[in-house]
């Protein structure tokens, strides 16, 4: 294992107690472009069908081989060793900036609609932060100052190219290391040392003492308070995962903290549940439109232990790190859960066809999002990872359980390395269309009213359709689909719930907006929807007709 992946484990089954996420080992996942950039456009550039039909009775059929219109795609986009962004310590400004570029364009042409950007590593900062340092994995130097704000950048160059934001924090993370020497004088951890905790060679902030729970929570909430943020994301990382032959030293908190709980198990899971709680309340308080979610390791018990468990073998988060993710769903505290099933399917210690609809069951009825955690970065691997359609058997098992809203990949690198041949099967066979992001409900928001089309016209680069909103809502972005031939009657409110006639999205401009649609046979009428930044959608604008 490199040392710069700390997060690359395979699960063994032969030890099948210990099975470890990806994020284990590494102890936790522009300016604006031109308006007329193409965004999300399918790869294939085959022809779009206007599948979809009306019964007598009015009701429209879609095609049920159509895939998914709304389904989230997203990656993680890693700093933390460099793993993924910035791709090495100190690089310019104008570097950093084109890396982070060429990574979501990327995403773009892979299918993808979101990506989770880590933006606190290890207690510090990709943002001008009064609470925290400057991430040493931007320049090498902590608190050294890259000559520039990256998450700002990061958001905009997401927006412009329509991919929703989530910031991702490791909340009690301070160092790989375990020497508080080596962190900046006014770090906080070296200002409040009793916060502190050193488990398996790294530091840690202590989640049982409560001035260190609130300041984790403001020290990110400045960021959601200052940013446009889409989301907040978590990973799996509260407690640190166990290492043998070490206890974790918080003896003496619990000693001034636990008063109430017989057990320091029940008040470390606790503790985590306090700061979930209190982010998710900070957030929806700050800003009721961002999503919150956390991307748990995969098992939350087995069902040896907990009869509520899952039909598996492997580690604990419930137990490991102390993360009773299955109660943060059923209360109510997420806005989506991510776990992180990193395994194939039929592995008996841990089996993907266990887990996935284990997880639907729980947040049934809770108006939870499940996406699924699908391990990029095993593609390639001996045994079932050495097939390239084993990501794409995941999502063809995920579309037999309408409770998966989606997939985030890890990491954003493994997808243009060793999961490239894997990812070519994926876009393929599943991506070959563009999917809007599913609506989550209570966040707020409205359809804005329809846009209209004005202009319609075959160019050197595809086909030119420029867009105005319409009256009210400034839509976040539009949609755009093309029905083959001349426009009809019937059928345009049905063909515009299939996905094969989305030929893609792309962010609202002040005044018109002109897409570029890419080539196509024959004639094809356009019709265009507006969104807005929760994915509520418009009625279909006017026609457009291209012979």
């Amino acid at each position: 294992m490199a040392s710069s992946h700390r997060n690359s484990p395979v699960p063994r089954s032969s030890r099948a107690t210990v099975l470890i996420p990806r994020t284990a080992l590494l102890c936790g996942a522009l300016a604006a472009v031109l308006t007329t950039s193409l965004v999300h456009t399918p790869s294939s550039g085959a022809a779009p069908r206007a599948a979809g039909t009306h019964t007598p009775d009015g009701v429209c059929e879609t095609d049920p081989q159509a895939p998914p219109k709304r389904q989230m795609r997203a990656e993680w986009i890693a700093g933390v060793y460099n793993i993924d962004w910035p791709s090495e310590q100190g690089l310019t400004p104008e570097e950093q900036q084109a890396e982070l570029a060429a990574l979501y364009d990327r995403a773009v042409d892979n299918g993808l609609n979101a990506v989770f950007v880590q933006v606190r590593p290890t207690a510090d900062a990709f943002w001008p932060s009064p609470h925290e340092p400057w991430s040493e994995w931007l320049t090498g130097e902590q608190g050294g100052d890259p000559g520039y704000d990256p998450l700002e950048f990061a958001v905009e160059a997401a927006h412009a190219r329509n991919l929703e934001f989530h910031a991702w924090y490791n909340p009690y993370r301070v160092a790989m290391h375990a020497d508080p020497e080596r962190l900046v004088e006014d770090h906080p951890a070296r200002q409040n040392p009793d916060w502190v905790f050193e488990y398996g060679g790294r530091l840690y902030y202590d989640p049982g003492i409560p001035e260190a729970r609130e300041f984790v929570i403001e020290a990110m909430m400045h960021s959601v308070e200052n940013y446009d943020l889409d989301g907040v994301h978590f990973d799996d990382y509260f407690y640190p995962y166990p290492v043998a032959g070490q206890t974790i030293p918080d003896e003496d908190t619990f000693a001034e903290h636990g008063g109430g709980f017989d057990g320091i198990a029940d008040w470390r899971r606790n503790n985590v549940d306090l700061m979930v709680q209190g982010m998710s309340e900070a957030v929806h308080a700050a800003k009721p439109h961002v999503k919150f979610g956390i991307s748990p390791f995969g098992i939350w018990r087995n069902a040896s232990s907990d009869p509520e468990g899952s039909d598996t073998n492997g580690s604990q988060s419930y137990d490991g790190q102390y993360a009773d993710s299955r109660k943060w769903v059923t209360e109510g505290w997420l806005d989506y859960i991510n776990p992180q099933v990193y395994w194939e399917i039929g592995l008996p210690v841990a089996d993907y066809a266990v887990l996935v609809p284990w997880w639907e069951e729980v947040a049934e009825g809770t108006g939870t999002h499940l996406y699924i955690g699908q391990a990029a970065y095993k593609a390639g691997n001996a045994g079932a990872w050495s097939d390239p359609r084993e990501l794409a058997r995941h999502l063809e098992f995920n579309r037999d359980h309408p409770g998966v809203h989606g997939d985030v990949y890890f990491s954003a690198t493994s997808l243009d390395t060793n999961a490239r041949e894997a990812m070519d099967v994926v876009v393929e066979e599943h991506y070959a269309h563009p999917a809007l992001i599913p609506v989550k409900d209570g966040l707020g928001g409205a359809a804005p009213a329809a846009p209209v089309v004005t202009r319609a016209a075959r160019g050197d680069g595809g086909t030119e359709v420029t867009i105005r909103p319409g009256r009210g809502q400034d839509p976040a972005y539009y949609a755009v689909y093309a029905l083959d031939g001349p426009p009809g009657r019937d059928g345009v409110a049905c063909g515009v719930e299939d996905p094969r006639s989305m030929v893609g999205t792309v962010r609202a401009a002040d005044g018109e907006t002109v897409f570029t649609a890419p080539a196509g046979d024959g004639d094809r009428t356009y019709y265009v929807t507006a969104l807005d930044r929760l994915h509520h959608e418009s009625g279909v604008s006017n026609p457009r007709y291209v012979r």
